[in-house]
């Protein structure tokens, strides 16, 4: 990972999440706060903001600075869940990971999320888009395949029931929706995929 394609990723992403912040802010109407586009919006545009300053730490370091941004700025309860994901990813991972590495540290960076949101597989949120990309990049699936992987996935949560967070309180009445913070993983799981491709 040079400075050039972390820059390049951070660039990617923060566009990314704008260009679907309205998406993500009516799937998070249908059963959240509503808030959901517009906070995940403004914490990567604090990280577009400071995409010099990243890219010229090495790997772990600037990943743990991403977390702490996010967690300062999302706000509500993806900022401490992105926030965490990050952070946790860059303890884990190596300054140059190879595949090994970087499927282990995203394993962790998993358990994290879970502890972290007391959520698990199943439960309508981002675990269920996150567990299915690690395990399809541990039996050394393509970067495209992951993005389809993670597409699914988030579509998959429509006919699930929230057990955890807001959209908890609705029981019954959360099928048929699909979870926002699945949708924005899945987003960032596609723009990874672009950028990296499959040199990891």
């Amino acid at each position: 990972m040079t400075a050039l394609n972390l820059s390049r990723l951070i660039t990617a992403a923060a566009d990314a999440i704008a260009a679907h912040a309205e998406e993500l802010t009516a799937l998070d109407q249908a059963i959240g706060d509503g808030d959901h586009g517009l906070n995940m919006k403004r914490g990567f545009e604090a990280v577009r903001a400071e995409t010099e300053a990243y890219s010229a730490k090495p790997l772990p370091e600037a990943l743990k600075a991403i977390g702490t941004k996010l967690v300062m700025t999302v706000g509500g309860a993806s900022g401490p869940l992105f926030g965490t994901l990050f952070m946790a990813l860059g303890k884990e991972i190596s300054t140059d990971p190879d595949h090994a590495n970087l499927t282990a540290a995203f394993g962790k960076a998993i358990e994290a999320v879970a502890a972290r949101g007391k959520s698990q597989v199943g439960q309508k949120t981002m675990l269920d888009v996150l567990q299915p990309v690690h395990d399809a990049l541990a039996v050394g699936k393509t970067a495209s395949e992951l993005a389809d992987i993670a597409d699914a996935a988030a579509e998959a949560t429509v006919p699930m029931k929230a057990l955890r967070g807001r959209a908890s309180f609705l029981g019954d009445r959360s099928i048929g929706h699909m979870d926002a913070g699945a949708r924005s993983t899945a987003l960032l799981v596609r723009t990874v995929a672009q950028i990296i491709g499959d040199k990891a």
